[in-house]
């Protein structure tokens, strides 16, 4: 009987022992680099680098070890991660054919539907996104819309009694977006859309989660999991269903002869494209793309003003010269213009070390090679996902004097007159780069601006102002509250 036991026994361990073995051995097999691929961290079987962790500190010490250009693999997808002045304008502008795609990432494929990946659809959406930005957005009326928001973004500001969180950003940036892709704004206390920003928002710091990012290594197994991921694809269901009430209001009252915004350029492109459907012009790409624009016209910029006022509180002797500039310029009886920039380099350099250290998109966002190609002395396989580590770009000791510490100065000539940098790519740059660059660049210098114009901000009472911040879908400061001191 024993003897019989042991046998069975032994027979079940060895057969496991062998059955994992042959795991490994295909495991290893399939996930062979090729010749001359990038070096990187030893992987696990399985699981690969999933335990080194994502954040871009992290991506610093590696690339300090491996160099510029290193691979990890996430289960079974290599990337390979550039880091440096040198090597990510390589890549993004000496060689951007090369590196113009998107890989699938199954956490953002389930809510965007693969509406950025490389190809007809994605060339016909970008090419029609920019065509209709610059006809809804153009200059003066742009410009208008901006400066209306501002004085709305003041009066709140004015209104709260005490120290406050600034989190009104979130309504002003979205406004603008909402103008161009609804073809009006919002109320700060509509509650409705209120409730739209605090998914969103909750949305974009769960998916910086490591967490959230395992759902892209293992998708079939996470989808019957709980955890964060649920969270995310639950609120973003939200807001598209939000989107479509939007549309439908649209519809209502269409005309085609006369289209007021992003929507109803979108419902008489639908009609002129009928034929092309590969095109993708139908009401469900309207509502990822509705979502698309939303998400990038809301975030970043809002996060970078947040910075903003940070880096003027914790640094109140540049504020000083800010306000200085913006009296001697603008003075107190009309708002900031376009036009005014070119008068005002220590608030542009102001505005672009705030980018610049702010680094909201330290690892940009994802690519992946078109085809075979070779970058750094290394080989790059077509199809293998990329990253560029655009944080190493904004703080390249090579390109910056002083790149830990705040300091204009980066960007004024010895004449203090504006100098722009070639390392400063907080939009990225090459084929992937952000479609909302000018918009964002408007907002920030007339939002900024009229803030400084009528307020003086300082921290609350014991509060202690820590350059450290904290990482979701982009990087942005830990809460703070601010005192608003009117000018």
């Amino acid at each position: 009987m024993l003897s019989n036991y042991l046998v069975e026994y032994l027979d079940f361990k060895t057969c496991l022992i062998g059955f994992l073995l042959v795991l490994l051995l295909l495991d290893i097999y399939s996930n062979k680099s090729p010749s001359n691929f990038p070096p990187g961290p030893w992987p696990l079987p399985f699981v690969g680098n999933i335990f080194t962790g994502v954040d871009f500190k992290t991506i610093d010490k590696l690339a300090e070890k491996y160099g510029d250009v290193f691979s990890l693999r996430w289960g079974n997808q290599k990337t390979v991660v550039i880091s440096g002045h040198k090597m990510v304008k390589e890549a993004l502008i000496t060689q951007p054919d090369s590196f113009a795609d998107r890989p699938v990432l199954p956490l953002f494929h389930k809510v965007y539907k693969g509406l950025g990946n490389n190809g007809y659809l994605w060339k016909n959406q970008r090419k029609f996104v920019i065509i209709s930005l610059r006809h809804f957005g153009e200059g003066k009326v742009l410009e208008l819309s901006i400066q209306q928001e501002s004085i709305f973004l003041c009066d709140v500001f004015k209104a709260e009694q005490g120290p406050f969180d600034p989190q009104f950003f979130l309504n002003a940036v979205s406004n603008i977006i909402s103008a161009l892709v609804f073809g009006h704004r919002f109320e700060y206390h509509d509650e409705n859309f209120l409730n739209i920003l605090r998914l969103d928002a909750e949305a974009v710091v769960l998916a910086g989660f490591a967490r959230s990012q395992l759902y892209n290594v293992f998708p079939r197994l996470f989808e019957y999991l709980p955890g964060p991921h649920k969270t995310i694809f639950d609120n973003y269901a939200k807001i598209i269903e939000f989107m479509k009430g939007e549309v439908r209001k649209h519809k209502e009252d269409w005309d085609p002869s006369n289209p007021r915004d992003y929507v109803d350029n979108f419902l008489l492109e639908m009609e002129k494209k009928k034929s092309d459907p590969e095109a993708g012009f139908n009401v469900d790409t309207l509502l990822i793309a509705m979502l698309d624009l939303f998400e990038a016209g809301t975030e970043s910029a809002a996060t970078t003003m947040r910075w903003g006022l940070f880096f003027m509180m914790k640094y109140p002797e540049i504020q000083k010269k800010v306000q200085d500039e913006i009296d001697k310029v603008i003075g107190q009886s009309r708002q900031a213009r376009i036009a005014d920039k070119a008068n005002m380099p220590y608030t542009e350099a102001v505005i672009h070390e705030i980018q610049r250290m702010g680094n909201i998109v330290p690892l940009g966002f994802p690519k992946m090679a078109t085809k075979d190609t070779e970058l750094g002395g290394f080989f790059i396989p077509k199809g293998t996902a990329v990253t560029t580590n655009l944080s190493s770009v904004l703080n390249d000791k090579s390109q910056w004097e002083t790149p830990d510490t705040f300091n204009p100065g980066h960007f004024l000539d010895e004449q203090g007159r504006f100098l722009k940098k070639e390392a400063f790519l907080p939009f990225s740059a090459g084929r992937r780069a952000c479609v909302g660059e000018q918009l964002a660049r408007m907002e920030l210098f007339l939002f900024f601006t009229s803030l400084l114009q009528s307020f003086s901000f300082s921290p609350c009472p014991g509060d202690e102002l820590s350059l450290e911040g904290q990482m979701g879908f982009t990087y942005a400061p830990k809460p703070f509250c601010i005192c608003v001191n009117p000018r």
